[in-house]
């Protein structure tokens, strides 16, 4: 994917330099964005190679960049899994989980368009054998319900990054 991006503003730049007209530099983007887009599509579905442990994914959801940020670093520096996309919202969470196929949902309860426990009653109609784990403020509100509200757990943002870290190794670290 790292190299498509490349081959992508290397023909930017060549047709800029060369000063071809802007339909045909739109054209042309357009053509690429659509090769990326296959190529990405094609990587994702590729068979497992036999014998490998494959690499669990989590799709990291949260309105607040910094956020996202931090537990990206966190799971990707801390743990054997890996990120394999973003939402900043419920209803952007539903459309990536679909097309990302993540081995686990990390989502924030209160986000714009559709919060955490809306997105997550979706996703477990759509992908229930995908757990969600809900991130809040107000866990303690909520309380220990997390299987009643379609969830497999609810954790507190102000316990920090060590529980949700646990509890990544606990849900995905079984052998499948």
């Amino acid at each position: 994917m790292k190299y498509t991006y490349f081959v992508v503003l290397a023909a930017r730049n060549l047709h800029e330099k060369a000063g071809l007209d802007r339909i045909v530099v739109q054209t042309h983007r357009s053509i690429l964005a659509s090769m990326s887009d296959s190529l990405e599509s094609v990587q994702r579905s590729a068979p497992e190679p036999e014998g490998v442990a494959r690499v669990k994914t989590v799709l990291v959801v949260d309105d607040a960049e910094s956020e996202r940020t931090a537990i990206r670093t966190a799971i990707e520096s801390r743990t054997k899994f890996r990120v394999c996309g973003e939402a900043s919202n419920g209803v952007e969470a539903i459309r990536r989980a679909n097309e990302l196929k993540p081995d686990l949902v990390l989502m924030d309860l209160a986000m714009p368009h559709m919060n955490g426990l809306e997105a997550a009653k979706v996703l477990r109609n759509t992908m229930p054998t995908v757990p969600v784990v809900l991130l809040t403020l107000h866990a303690d509100s909520i309380g220990p319900r997390s299987s009643v509200l379609g969830v497999a757990l609810i954790l507190s943002k102000d316990d920090g990054l060590a529980p949700l870290l646990r509890c990544l190794e606990r849900l995905l670290g079984r052998k499948s």
